[in-house]
């Protein structure tokens, strides 16, 4: 029975309802030639700011984004109790598990909140960073806590209906689904580790539609060698690449903390980032533009890029990368 509930994942991918109309990076013509643009940003690429937009209501703390035809998507932790360290670590933890409720929202292109959902249960709350296929959104829910726990969803972004795909036993900050070769990727608290989960095809398997929750698909994990920055979200390209977004905070002497953020265009077969770019805009020292979510997509002849580094009271910051 396990090894038929694994092979029922995939199939659906490729016999199920009609994709959504949209403008992605995995599923049209685009996608070579952002793999090209994305290698040719460097620290001399101009960030040009095209607009920003006030979101009509509170984000809490965003993690993921994606943008699907006129619509964006953001999942997001909205924090009860905050999670509070041990002095000596107790049953493996090194914090409480705190208090939240996990939530995604779907919102316009004037900040104008559509609909949500809240995805999650118990003291897993944290919604991490987010992914988008062509058909479903892809969202990891885990406790606010490192080494601890995560469920795994689809979720449909017409609906917004949100299946349980299968738990985990550590926290799952962000996921992607590698419609190439049939897998998901998934880093770790801090994307100190690089998950990847096989799924597979089977003619004549069951319905994934109708079943809930499934038993962990086969695994593989692989150490994060990169230091500098740690991922906050993730998404899939065409031809094995993913591309992260995120940041470290350094203390400088005299001068307190400021943020560092960056991009990575990383390599899903090695788990190893070929091509780094430094992200040098900031709203103050200490919170950079890729604090929290990012996404992209071709614009004429450069990419675009959407971030949201405020919580609460957020804002949609939209950047031409020119070189």
């Amino acid at each position: 029975m396990k090894r038929v509930l694994i092979l029922a994942l995939n199939f659906t991918f490729l016999i199920g309802s009609s994709y959504v109309n949209t403008i992605d990076n995995k599923n049209n013509g685009k996608s070579k030639t952002i793999i090209q643009q994305i290698k040719i940003l460097s620290k001399s690429t101009k960030w040009r700011l095209v607009d920003s937009i006030e979101l009509n209501f509170r984000t809490h703390h965003p993690q993921g984004m994606v943008k699907i035809g006129k619509y964006f998507y953001i999942s997001s932790v909205e924090t009860i109790s905050k999670p509070e360290k041990f002095e000596i670590p107790e049953g493996g933890y090194d914090r409480t598990p705190g208090e939240g409720i996990g939530h995604l929202f779907k919102f316009n292109q004037k900040g104008n909140l559509i609909s949500q959902i809240t995805l999650g249960e118990g003291i897993i709350y944290h919604a991490g960073g987010i992914d988008y296929d062509g058909k479903y959104i892809w969202v990891a829910v885990a406790e606010y806590r490192p080494n601890s726990r995560s469920i795994i969803y689809r979720v449909d972004p017409v609906s917004l209906e949100a299946v349980k795909m299968f738990r985990f036993n550590d926290h799952i900050g962000g996921i992607i689904h590698n419609t190439h070769s049939h897998t998901l990727h998934g880093i770790s608290w801090g994307s100190r580790r690089f998950y990847t989960w096989k799924l597979y095809q089977s003619i004549g398997a069951l319905n994934l539609d109708e079943m809930t929750e499934y038993e962990v698909p086969e695994y593989g994990m692989k150490l994060n060698g990169n230091h500098y920055i740690d991922y906050q979200d993730c998404h899939y390209i065409v031809d094995q690449y993913m591309l992260c977004c995120g940041l470290n905070k350094y203390t400088i002497l005299n001068l307190g903390q400021i943020a560092f953020g960056g991009l990575d265009l990383v390599d899903l077969d090695l788990h190893v980032a070929i091509h780094q770019i430094p992200i040098d805009k900031w709203v103050k020292p200490d919170l950079v533009m890729s604090n929290n979510p990012f996404y992209f997509e071709m614009h004429e002849n450069h990419i675009r890029f959407y971030f949201m580094p405020e919580d609460d009271k957020s804002k949609l910051y939209i950047y031409d990368a020119i070189n």
